[in-house]
């Protein structure tokens, strides 16, 4: 398998409101957004992360957020402009944006397809009212659906994303929410088991008792149907929360699980640079005021920038590489560490049917070892 490719992540902090189940950096103003000054900020710092990683190909851009429906296309039009004048970007790249139905227009759409947008991911996140309120999701299920129409009107690829797991939710109604999702046709989707996040609305109602998700039984339940259904439709998982029609993989995503490199723009965002032969871990001011007045002042807006350790380097490409069914390849995870990963608990969790070798220098979780992936991983990184 060829080397990662290189990917650039934008982040768009705002949205119209904030979901109680999110704990994103994500930030709701009242005033209108001035977003003269942001692209300013943004062409800024992508400016200052090519200066510490020239001479890239771009192979796939992501606006995220945050709710990056509600930026201008001309916004867009300008950040892809800076991208494309800092590195070399390819004719076929992934140019994705996240999308919230209720921020969808016919003609913003238009305008984000006419600055290179090619590829759009909706938020979707139920197919029933009474659930997408309890989110705290501002669409409805017709908006949602009408957004999915006129997205793949538009763009020549499209996802979108579905949160299970819900409080009450039973697998057999699962089952029938997902089967009605693929007939709408989509190529890819994202779906997420909901979690309670330390920090948000439902980590406090979950901890006063007033808010229920499924047990364990329930939730390896629905885990079960989400395999089965997508499997069967012909978008078998091909990450732990990621289905897709082969070939229709998103390409940005895989960036991150390949362990690539991508550069992080915009407030909170991440990235991972190679910089004078050192991986760097990298991550910008998360108040987006603050971010854009140190990229005014500095160039960037970045509070992280280290170097990270081999040890760092070889837990997170087992963590990240680990999530693919594809799985990783042995050699790169000893070229990265130095080191290789312990035959006898390989064995053993082999014999427990959690993971198998794939040929002489591939290693994969099974489809039996994805529910328990975190405890699977800990013992490989023992």
């Amino acid at each position: 398998m060829s080397e990662p490719a290189f990917g650039v992540y934008v982040h768009w902090p705002f949205c119209a409101a904030k979901c109680p189940y999110c704990d994103f950096n994500s930030h709701v103003r009242r005033a209108e957004v001035d977003q003269s000054r942001f692209l300013a900020a943004y062409v800024r710092e992508i400016g200052h992360m090519a200066a510490l990683a020239p001479g890239r190909r771009v192979e796939s851009v992501f606006f995220g957020g945050g709710t990056p429906s509600l930026m201008k296309p001309e916004t867009v039009a300008g950040i892809l402009d800076a991208i494309a004048g800092a590195w070399d970007v390819s004719p076929d790249a992934e140019i994705t944006l996240e999308a919230n139905p209720t921020s969808v227009e016919a003609e913003r759409f238009r305008g984000y397809r006419a600055a290179g947008v090619n590829r759009v991911s909706l938020g979707v996140q139920a197919l029933n009212g009474p659930d997408l309120a309890a989110l705290g999701r501002l669409h409805t299920v017709d908006d949602a659906l009408t957004a999915l129409a006129l997205a793949t009107s538009i763009f020549p690829r499209s996802s979108f994303d579905l949160i299970y797991a819900r409080p009450g939710q039973s697998p057999e109604a699962w089952r029938d929410e997902l089967i009605r999702a693929l007939d709408y046709g989509t190529e890819h989707l994202s779906l997420y088991q909901l979690t309670i996040e330390e920090g948000t609305p439902f980590f406090a109602l979950h901890q006063a008792g007033k808010l229920k998700t499924p047990d364990e039984t329930t939730g390896r339940a629905l885990w079960d149907v989400t395999q089965e259904v997508c499997g069967h439709a012909g978008l078998p998982a091909y990450e732990i929360s990621n289905h897709a029609r082969p070939g229709c993989e998103s390409r940005h995503n895989l960036v991150y699980w390949r362990y690539g490199e991508y550069a992080g723009i915009g407030p909170g965002a991440h990235g991972r640079l190679v910089v004078n032969g050192a991986r760097r871990e990298l991550a910008t001011e998360r108040n987006p005021e603050l971010w854009a007045a140190a990229v005014e002042a500095d160039g960037a807006g970045l509070v992280v920038d280290e170097a990270l350790s081999i040890e760092a380097q070889a837990d997170e490409f087992l963590v990240m590489g680990l999530r693919l069914t594809e799985g990783i390849d042995l050699a790169r995870f000893h070229r990265i560490s130095g080191r290789r990963l312990d035959g006898r608990r390989i064995d053993d969790l082999t014999m427990d049917g959690m993971v198998e070798r794939v040929g002489p220098d591939r290693l994969r979780v099974t489809p039996a070892g994805f529910p328990v992936l975190d405890a699977v991983v800990a013992d490989l990184a023992s």
